[in-house]
């Protein structure tokens, strides 16, 4: 659906004058029926990727594709769902008009405009504040209004950046349930964004840019496999057991409870609390200390 083919993007600056690379070679396929994440510091090169993706930049080097087309021609056939980082909608608007206006650039017109604009009122939660002007609302439900806005395109790509910046952990968790709704098997979800937690949960890849660069594509997030854990084990009262339990565990001192850090794979993990357990140690919890993601992240960019 959606191609890179060695893709590059240079910036000249007026001063001093030299070039930056903000995309550097980058060559990567997202088919239909994905969710695929981006992730990376800080002027990594996402908002450029996107930028390119969307048809608002012109590649130095190389191509990028949507459809077998350039962004520009698939956007003016057949649109894209598209959620900025930065929201910007006319402050005097309110909720309710600015979807409406939005529903007629989709393409939408008469009863089918009106229950779509009604439809992702609802889905977002924002009935409360359909009559309210965009200048008057908070930032988390500014944020909503954009999801909301980018819901009402039935376009075959959706771009959603930062789509949960803003949120209250409640909207953060529903996100995930409605980036579940937008899955098609003809359409393509791109999703960048600097929360790891959520990136883990919601994308089939998450491709991992660094310096302009893609350093890596982490797959399979949610799927076990027999490489190396690292999670947090918080006991009651310390047990010699323990340390006997797991093949590599690190004891961590606070002064209202006794945590490890124990390492393994996930069946050494899993025997190692099934034993001290038998053996009367009271866990009191057991939790992954790094995320799958965030372990790939910091291997993809350099940092321990």
């Amino acid at each position: 659906m959606i191609r890179y083919a060695d893709v590059s993007k240079t910036y000249r600056t007026l001063v001093p004058h030299r070039e930056v690379r903000a995309v550097d070679a980058f060559t990567l396929e997202v088919s239909a029926g994905e969710v695929l994440g981006i992730a990376g510091p800080n002027g990594a090169g996402k908002s450029t990727l996107l930028a390119l993706t969307l048809g608002f930049l012109r590649p130095t080097g190389g191509a990028v594709t949507i459809d077998g087309r350039p962004p520009a021609t698939f956007v003016r056939h057949h649109g894209i769902a598209y959620l900025s980082e930065l929201i910007s909608i006319p402050s005097w608007w309110t909720a309710r008009g600015a979807l409406g206006r939005y529903a007629t650039l989709s393409g939408l017109t008469g009863p089918a405009a009106v229950e779509r604009v009604e439809g992702v009122i609802d889905r977002l939660g924002i009935g409360d504040h359909r009559h309210k002007r965009v200048k008057q609302l908070s930032k988390g439900n500014l944020q909503r209004l954009g999801l909301a806005q980018a819901l009402l395109s039935d376009s075959p790509v959706a771009i959603l950046d930062e789509p949960t910046h803003g949120l209250d952990p409640l909207w953060t968790q529903r996100f995930r349930d409605i980036v579940t709704e937008m899955r098609r098997p003809d359409r393509a979800i791109v999703i960048a964004s600097h929360n790891l937690d959520e990136l883990e949960r919601v994308a089939d890849r998450v491709a991992i840019l660094d310096r302009g660069r893609l350093t890596r594509v982490a797959d399979g997030l949610a799927e076990e496999d027999g490489g190396a854990a690292h999670y947090r084990l918080v006991v009651a009262a310390d047990d010699a057991g323990i340390v006997a339990a797991f093949p590599r565990v690190a004891r961590v001192t606070t002064e209202r409870q006794v945590t490890y850090d124990a390492h393994g794979t996930l069946d050494e993990l899993n025997d190692g609390l099934a034993r001290i357990i038998a053996g009367g140690v009271r866990v009191r919890a057991f939790f992954p200390a790094r995320s799958r993601l965030e372990t790939a992240f910091r291997e993809a960019v350099g940092e321990e």
